[in-house]
């Protein structure tokens, strides 16, 4: 490996004369499979040279805390000031990785987190009882260990948590700026919380009725979304350029435009979800937990052709939408929000949410406007309840001018 990136003989005698040669090599070729480019692996075989001298003087194994502590008293030969921390960060990104592969990474002792036993019982009970997705389970555990990390270091038992406790956790949020509509699912999800907890005997019967939420008026939040010549510009703009990246994103900004498709739910789509004889695209819904199957519309089936032609890495990953840098992987949802939010904002849109799911309204509105029923337009967008499509009504601004324009006086 080493005389395929380097020319000079005692460079690469250097290197395999180094401390864990072979295991440093393996890590290398690895590198290489992922997609990494000769000139990166270059400077992951330095990185990896450095990190691997510092953990044998160290015995053969190294924490991660006194594996930077070593790294910043390094002297460099080309420097005379000690490595800056762009370059402590570079040292550690492949060496962290390969020490852990190698098993020489001494993991560091975790904080303990208070009520997390109590925590992993309601994440079970959350999955087997009530079948919510896993997304929802993160989301919910995130908020949780908020609220137990804001409880005062007196409160070590969940019987002595009180509702003062949950009303400073609100009130601090509130003053963060959070919306009503994120106060009251914060507070819900710890009051469901605690009424579990209460269930279990671990906590009072009578906290968790006793949270106090902000009132929310049924169908109060329209959903703003972008017009339709902003929509066509945000489509014109990325199907113009030849950028792997811009190809990438015009797929995945059809999916969400034409089919309305949650940002999830463009994640997890696979190669295989796509039939390509019978023209047919397969949707992984994860909120009604099961698969729901598209005909293919030629913009998006000629968008995907062209991004699996032209931009996809060639790597044995099976997830449809991949990062364009090495290492490949399938793209996360808030890559994808931030694309759109970075799209959309370049085109001038005025949106206060500008993610990934403001294009799922705007898919909704045409569809509405074009005459759909609510019906057809819930099961376009795989809803659960009618109750979730029908608040699309209050922004059919065509539909309401008409009934305004109907003369009613024979009927009084």
């Amino acid at each position: 490996m080493y005389d395929e990136l380097f020319e000079d003989p005692t460079v690469i005698a250097r290197y395999r004369a180094g401390p864990y040669a072979e295991s440093r090599e393996q890590f290398l070729r690895q590198a290489r499979a992922n997609g990494y480019s000769p000139k990166t692996l270059v400077r992951m075989a330095w990185a990896l040279r450095i990190v691997a001298e510092a953990v044998q003087r160290e015995g053969g194994r190294i924490a991660p805390k006194r594996l930077r502590s070593v790294l910043r008293r390094l002297r460099f030969k080309s420097a005379a000031r000690p490595p800056s921390a762009n370059t402590i960060k570079f040292l550690l990104q492949p060496g962290e990785a390969w020490l852990r592969g190698l098993g020489a990474l001494i993991p560091e002792p975790e904080r303990p987190l208070k009520f997390a036993a109590e925590r992993r019982a309601f994440i079970e009970y959350m999955g087997a009882e009530q079948g919510l997705s896993p997304t929802t389970i993160g989301s919910r555990d995130e908020q949780l260990r908020w609220f137990c990390a804001s409880l005062p270091s007196s409160v070590q038992s969940l019987r002595t948590v009180t509702i003062a406790h949950v009303d400073v956790f609100l009130e601090a949020h509130a003053r963060r700026g959070w919306s009503r509509s994120s106060l009251c699912t914060l507070g819900r999800n710890v009051r469901s919380f605690l009424r579990y907890a209460a269930c279990q005997g671990w906590c009072r019967s009578d906290l968790a009725a006793g949270i106090e939420l902000p009132r929310l008026y049924a169908l109060e939040d329209v959903p703003r979304a972008p017009s339709v010549e902003e929509i066509r510009r945000l489509l014109a703009d990325a199907a113009s350029s030849v950028d792997p990246l811009d190809i990438r994103d015009y797929a995945i900004l059809s999916l969400l435009i034409h089919y309305g498709l949650r940002r999830g739910e463009v994640v997890r789509l696979m190669l295989d979800d796509l039939d390509w004889v019978a023209e047919t695209i397969r949707v992984t819904r994860p909120k009604t937990r099961r698969a729901q199957c598209y005909p293919m519309s030629v913009p998006v089936g000629e968008a995907i052709l062209r991004y699996l032609r032209q931009a996809r890495p060639r790597c044995s990953h099976r997830a449809l939408f991949l990062t364009n840098q090495a290492p490949f992987r399938p793209l996360s949802g808030p890559s994808i929000t931030f694309m759109v939010r970075k799209r959309l904002t370049e085109q001038g849109v005025q949106l206060n949410r500008r993610g990934a799911h403001c294009l799922r309204h705007a898919c909704a509105s045409q569809l509405l406007g074009a005459g759909f029923n609510l019906k057809q337009i819930a099961d376009h967008l795989g809803h659960r309840s009618m109750d979730t499509t029908r608040i699309y009504t209050k922004i059919d601004l065509h539909g309401l001018r008409q009934v305004a324009e109907i003369d009613l006086g024979g009927l009084l």
